[in-house]
């Protein structure tokens, strides 16, 4: 019985600071900062297209991220920027490994 108390105390005690953090991360974002992240994505998938890592969908979400900011959800704008600036960097990475990539002679393409 009381290890049963102690572990429903410390799962109320996770939720109630989870959900302090996600406010404090709320009240830490500004305009500024989700326009610098926004800018940063942006610049990652200026990079990652020069050598032709685009990924399909991060330039969409930098759009919406904009959106997001332009309406005031700063917190929503934040971590769409931060998943666009990932697959922006992902794609830069993964057209790096690939550009010497050896097909076997059986693979023929054009």
């Amino acid at each position: 019985m009381q290890k049963k108390s102690v572990l429903i105390s410390s799962l109320l005690a996770w939720m109630l600071s989870s959900s302090l953090a996600t406010t404090a991360v709320a009240d830490e974002v500004s305009a500024e900062k989700v326009k610098k992240l926004i800018e940063a994505a942006d610049e990652a998938r200026k990079q990652a297209a020069s050598v032709g890592g685009e990924w399909r969908d991060t330039s969409k979400m930098i759009k919406k991220a904009k959106g997001l900011l332009e309406k005031g959800d700063f917190v929503a704008a934040a971590k769409l920027a931060n998943k666009a600036a990932k697959q922006g960097h992902l794609g830069y990475e993964q057209a790096m490994s690939q550009k010497e990539l050896k097909m076997p002679s059986y693979i023929h393409y054009e």
